[in-house]
């Protein structure tokens, strides 16, 4: 329980990929954070790309980035949903530029796209996602883990591991 006290928000939208929200979700709640399921106002309840349920616990609308230590973004194809809601963009940019803690996995790229907050970071991503990263001025490279200062990003579910291991390191202030 080395987090105790910490808040994150785990941003939440159909489609999303099971493992990339419920193994954040489980093992940042492992260490102590409370962990603020955040949706995009659209229902009370997304489902995943299988159609495992997630009920939200609150809208991006009712929410500031004050309200965090971290924003984890799983991927999926919600992100694509996400990035069209501007209270969820701008949660994520404004906890980057806060230096809060913003983490991003697989497809979960586009909404570090969208926030306008790659210019000159080192990043990973999905494969497919690869050129939106760069062109948003990111210095992609193929790695199951990049983390640039307060950013952190990974390629896929087999990167979970290292991906939450960061996660909790950056909470930690390490």
């Amino acid at each position: 329980m080395k987090l105790k006290g910490k808040k994150a928000a785990l941003l939440a939208e159909d489609m999303y990929q099971e493992f990339e929200l419920w193994i954040p979700y489980y093992r940042l709640k492992e260490e102590g954070v409370q962990v603020t399921v955040v949706g995009s106002g659209t229902a009370p309840i997304y489902h995943s790309k299988y159609g495992v349920p997630v009920e939200v616990d609150k809208k991006a609308s009712e929410v500031t980035a004050d309200d965090f230590d971290a924003v984890v973004i799983p991927g999926g194809y919600a992100p694509d949903k996400m990035r069209i809601h501007p209270e969820m963009v701008s949660l994520v940019r404004d906890a980057f530029n806060k230096g809060k803690v913003v983490a991003a996995i697989c497809h979960a790229g586009w909404m570090l796209v969208s926030a306008g907050i790659l210019k000159g970071k080192r990043a990973t991503s999905y494969i497919a996602i690869r050129d939106d990263m760069i062109n948003a001025g990111a210095k992609w490279e193929d790695s199951e883990m990049v983390r640039d200062g307060n950013l952190i990003t990974a390629r896929k579910p087999d990167d979970l591991p290292a991906f939450c291991r960061a996660m909790i390191e950056a909470m930690e202030g390490k």
